[in-house]
């Protein structure tokens, strides 16, 4: 129906007849001359329509926004004085000698180009949303880094094999997605969290070298940043070592970061231990674009006066730092407050602080209602411990490990953005040394922090059984700016190892036999060393596409509700089809 794609037209095309196909984008009618401006996927022409031409005069009187046309016509460059540089197609325009009107359009119920238009509106009217500028780019960016992810792997003779959409529901650390089975009443399929044991048992096979960009489906709490179902790229090898997988993974990252933002990512990524990054930035995803890290100074703290520091400067499991933020003394107390609001939502029940007004007159140059519980002794080494400079103020936190960590963390990431200390930067890294389980005082059992795949360090395996919390995983993870985009281990590959693992997590040998018997028979069965990772693609190319959300890459997200307001599901089923399944709602 075209010759010519809108977003092509230039200056090269001029006094060729060319047939174009689009929405009208905007029309404008200046002193009888009617101006059209033309949009399809490639971007935006000037059509124009001089009253000379009587019939198609009146069909552009009578089209509105998102009408879709069909045009014929010639270009001409156009007039001096009137090019619009900020178009590719702005010195030229298309004299309509033929519009076919398409398709009229109701009015819409947003405007396009309306920055501030709610969210669910713009999810409930996705295929308009969809026709922006900023959400095609959004969406071609993302096929682009899936294009080149897999000409990379394809590049170093990795297999593309589809694992099963509906499997066994096997626990992985989230609720699962259900299907009821017809033919087998009162049994269900899950729908997959991972392709995990899939991948496991293609290694077994003799594959060697797996990948997939996989639906995943979890069931998971609500999450700004998380959808019940999402892609993730699966990578799975074997006779492999972590510096294989990791080694690889660096090189997928890189190419893929210079084919698509052709930009040029570090090489190689530095390397951070799970404890070092906890203790440096409070959590195992840092952000290194914000130059401000937490100080340990339990050991300055353990006999001031003031108890709030003293207490759990000398108790276990808790810790005191400090967070220098250079140049915030200016900082109003209104301020200060909202911050303190702000950890509290953490577990913090406070936020200490000190301004540094003049080093060269200490103590009277610091500015804090703390300062009469702390001696001098102890200010100096705090001073010379944090680096302070004049015009700094430093945040204190004083409590459990876990609250300290999640408060202080969070708060240094708070600062960064509202002081605008973000670097404009790329900054990714490894995690490693990760602890292989946690105990959770709930349920006063043992969980992987992974999965239960994962293998522990070969040093370590002697503390499984009398304590576990010592056992390190050989487990990865790749974090860049602040969020983690790709995790992965080394697994476990003999079946003596994997039955340990599963009876330290109080899993039953009937439990394992149950839920894991084939995966156990296959490792009996001569099951090679592997290891592999999985890269959130959603997350990744939202952070390519410096959008704040992943639903912003998604053609047809959730809300936060895992709910779909276009098509209005999650939705009732008919009797007759619950019948069917022989299921029966029972109502609260």
């Amino acid at each position: 129906m075209r010759t010519h794609y809108c977003g092509e037209i230039t200056s090269l095309n001029i006094e060729e007849d060319v047939e174009l196909c689009g929405w009208v984008h905007r029309r404008r009618d200046h002193g009888g001359v009617i101006f059209v401006e033309l949009r399809d996927r490639t971007g935006r022409v000037q059509v124009v329509v001089d009253p000379e031409n009587l019939e198609q005069f009146n069909k552009a009187e009578s089209v509105r926004n998102e009408y879709v046309l069909r045009v014929k016509g010639d270009v001409r460059a156009r007039p001096k004085g009137t090019e619009n540089f900020d178009m590719p197609t702005g010195k030229v325009e298309v004299y309509g000698n033929d519009i076919e009107i398409l398709n009229s359009s109701d009015p819409l119920p947003f405007q396009l180009e309306d920055s501030d238009t709610s969210e669910p509106v713009r999810l409930r009217h996705r295929y308009l949303d969809l026709r922006t500028d900023r959400m095609q780019a959004n969406l071609r960016l993302r096929h682009n880094l899936f294009s080149q992810i897999r000409k990379f792997l394809e590049l170093k003779d990795f297999t593309d094999i589809e694992t099963p959409i509906l499997t066994q529901s096997t626990p992985e650390g989230a609720r699962d997605y259900l299907v009821p089975s017809r033919v087998y009443p009162g049994s269900f399929f899950a729908l997959p969290q991972s392709p995990q044991i899939f991948k496991q048992l293609l290694m077994v096979s003799g594959l060697e070298r797996y990948y997939q960009i996989a639906r995943c489906f979890r069931d998971e709490d609500l999450r700004a940043d998380r959808q019940p179902e999402f892609t993730q790229l699966d990578v799975e090898m074997s006779f492999v070592n972590e510096e294989d997988v990791m080694a690889l993974s660096e090189d997928m990252v890189r190419s893929v970061f210079k084919s698509v933002l052709d930009t040029d990512l570090p090489s190689p990524f530095p390397r951070l231990s799970y404890r070092d990054a906890i203790s440096r930035y409070g959590s195992d995803r840092p952000d290194l674009r914000i130059d401000m890290e937490l100080v340990e100074i339990s050991d300055l703290m353990q006999n001031v006066e003031f108890k709030v520091f003293s207490e759990p400067a000398n108790a276990d499991g808790s810790r005191v730092v400090a967070l220098r933020v250079p140049q915030a003394s200016n900082l109003t107390r209104q301020q200060i407050d909202e911050y303190t609001s702000y950890v509290s939502q953490y577990g913090a029940r406070g936020l200490a602080y000190i301004k540094v007004n003049n080093m060269d007159s200490l103590p009277k140059g610091l500015q804090s209602p703390i300062l009469k519980f702390l001696n001098n002794d102890s200010i100096n080494k705090l001073i010379e411990r944090t680096g302070v400079e004049n015009g700094d103020l430093i945040f204190f936190g004083a409590d459990k490990e876990t609250i300290v960590n999640d408060s202080m963390g969070a708060l240094r990431v708070r600062l960064g953005q509202d002081l605008q200390r973000v670097e404009e930067a790329w900054k990714p890294l490894w995690i490693l040394d990760f602890p292989l389980m946690a105990f959770d005082t709930v349920t006063s059992s043992w969980h992987s922090e992974h999965h239960p795949f994962t293998a522990p360090m070969d040093d370590d395996v002697q503390f499984l059984k009398q304590s576990p919390d010592l056992v390190r995983a050989r487990a990865y993870d790749m974090v860049l700016n602040g969020s983690e985009i790709g995790g992965g281990s080394i697994r476990i590959h003999r079946s003596e190892l994997q039955k340990k693992i599963f009876e330290v997590l109080g899993i039953s040998d009937e439990k394992a036999r149950e839920k894991f018997g084939f995966l156990l028979d296959a490792l009996s069965f001569g099951a090679p060393p592997h290891g592999g990772i999985a890269f959130g693609l959603d997350r990744l190319a939202s952070i390519m596409c410096k959008e704040n959300s992943i639903r912003e890459v998604i053609a047809f997200p959730k809300t936060q509700k895992s709910a779909c307001l276009m098509t209005e599901a999650p939705s009732a089923i008919d009797k007759e089809q619950l019948n069917e399944l022989g299921i029966s709602i029972q109502s609260d």
